[in-house]
């Protein structure tokens, strides 16, 4: 029994695929199974159920993978810290977030951090899912992950840097313009919107908060992300509800971008954002510089 067959068993639970570990890494089908039989004769049970469409662990499996991939972030973590000691301020910082986020919530923190810290290397990943950056986090590939925070998740530390609250976003020329807020319970019962990434965590929280009030939301667009949805409402190709995030201008302040305006939703629960991490206390010494370099540019511009 191996370092690698752990690892690649790890994988291959996640993935629910041999063929798909086989891509990642490089190799033959075969020898990802051969990973697997390796640990089977060892432990002399059956580690992995095949399926028509892929494998899943067995009750077996998914006490190995368990500890595992426990053990195997616990190594990494570290081998980085170790890493880290010896190159004194260099190393690495890998975050998951996206374009957008690196754009509207840390772009003064990034520049700040590398004047700083010139010899560290900054990653940004994007993972498509929070549950795909809660992986990450768990199998020591990540750092640090952005996130629109939820419910605890095992393994895993969440912590609020901002709230955001939501606005609607419609033209300049829209009947709801001129409005100083906007009723959610109300108003938005007969509005078509246009629609968040749906499988996001953000669109689920708005969604719960207009469940609150008793609003069922409707939608005839749909995008990738916040920034085409203010673009579409700017374009008067519908309104889009969307939070509050920063770049923006004030809501209900009068001042608008080109033809946009935002206009307040008070009665609906913020979106909280913040920091996913695997443990603070074990984070390397430059990812939490970085984390902590985020949280004061946000917190000193909300003040």
């Amino acid at each position: 029994m191996t370092l690698d067959d752990l690892r690649v068993f790890v994988a291959v639970c996640r993935a629910g695929s041999l063929s798909s570990v086989a891509r990642e890494l490089g190799c033959t089908q075969s020898a990802v199974s051969q990973h697997v039989k390796r640990l089977e004769r060892e432990t002399g049970v059956t580690l992995l159920e095949r399926q028509p469409r892929g494998v899943v662990p067995t009750r077996a499996g998914r006490v190995l993978e368990t500890a595992a991939a426990e053990g195997i972030s616990g190594l990494d973590l570290a081998i980085r810290q170790l890493r880290d000691l010896v190159d004194g301020e260099s190393g690495f910082v890998r975050v998951a977030t996206g374009a957008t986020s690196v754009r509207h919530f840390m772009s003064e923190a990034v520049v700040a951090y590398r004047r700083r810290h010139p010899k560290v290397n900054l990653e940004f990943r994007t993972v498509s899912s929070g549950r795909g950056s809660f992986d990450a986090l768990a199998d020591g590939t990540l750092d640090l992950a952005w996130i629109t925070l939820g419910p605890p998740v095992r393994g895993i530390e969440q912590r609020p840097v901002v709230e955001l609250p939501w606005v609607l976003a419609v033209r300049a020329d829209d009947p709801l313009a001129g409005r100083p807020y906007v009723d959610a319970g109300a108003d938005l019962r007969d509005v078509r919107l246009i629609r968040l990434p749906p499988n996001s965590a953000s669109a689920a929280h708005l969604d719960a908060a207009c469940a609150e009030l008793g609003v069922r939301l409707a939608h005839d667009t749909s995008v990738a992300d916040w920034d085409t949805a203010l673009l579409l409402a700017e374009l008067g190709v519908g309104r889009a509800v969307v939070p509050a995030f920063p770049g923006l201008p004030a809501p209900g302040s009068g001042e608008a971008e080109g033809d946009l305006r935002l206009i307040p939703l008070p009665a609906l629960r913020p979106l909280p954002v913040g920091w996913a991490v695997r443990r603070w206390d074990a984070l390397s010494p430059p990812a939490r510089a970085f984390a902590d370099l985020v949280e004061s540019h946000r917190r000193g511009a909300q003040g």
